[in-house]
């Protein structure tokens, strides 16, 4: 395996998912000290990574699935995922003094597989741009690098992500507004994939 080629991708990897590792302690800080809750995470990120690693391989070989006009759209998800947590969290605020069971209801309703693979997918939208045309040089040699130190680095940010949620000092901010920060991010994400993409015109 060509060093070369695996610094490559590692430094690549980095750049085009800084954003992952506040989605991801987000993720993990609403859900501290829940083990299960933690590998739904972690799948939920490779599930959501898987797709946007297919679309990048078969781009060179001229099947694009989606036009880039597209793209942009991804955004609504994360925008609905945001909106939808900020009703919950206002429902459950307004609750507060019934039924004890609606914040964990409510947890759930947001940490399970597919909406963490829905955010991967969406905040990974504009990867693909920058991976097609690095693919392209690269060959399938170089390919089958990338992809498998592209999966590897997606367990080690989960790991920083989840450090990083574990930290006291983190830990407390997200127990104390992480149902506000929650879908803040999420709403600010899917507007950012909006604009970004030119849904609004440019």
């Amino acid at each position: 395996m060509n060093a070369g080629i695996v610094a490559e991708a590692a430094g690549l990897f980095a750049v085009t998912n800084v954003d992952d590792i506040l989605l991801l302690s987000l993720f993990f800080g609403r859900r501290a000290g829940q083990r299960a809750s933690a590998w739904r995470i972690v799948a939920g990120q490779y599930l959501g990574f898987a797709p946007l690693l297919t679309v990048s391989e078969a781009g060179p070989y001229g099947a694009t699935f989606l036009p880039r006009s597209a793209l942009a759209y991804l955004g609504l998800l994360p925008l609905a995922l945001g909106l939808w947590a900020a009703w919950r969290s206002w429902r459950t605020r307004r609750n507060r003094a019934g039924d004890g069971d609606e914040p964990a209801t409510a947890a759930r309703d947001h940490q399970g597989v597919l909406p963490v693979a829905a955010v991967t997918i969406a905040s990974g939208s504009d990867n693909i741009g920058v991976y097609v045309p690095v693919f392209a040089r690269s060959g399938l040699a170089g390919i089958a690098v990338y992809v498998t130190v592209f999966l590897v680095l997606v367990a080690v940010w989960c790991a920083v992500a989840w450090f990083f949620a574990s930290r006291r000092a983190v830990a407390s901010v997200i127990a104390r507004w992480g149902r506000i920060l929650y879908p803040l991010v999420l709403i600010g994400l899917g507007v950012f994939i909006l604009i970004q993409g030119g849904a609004f015109g440019r």
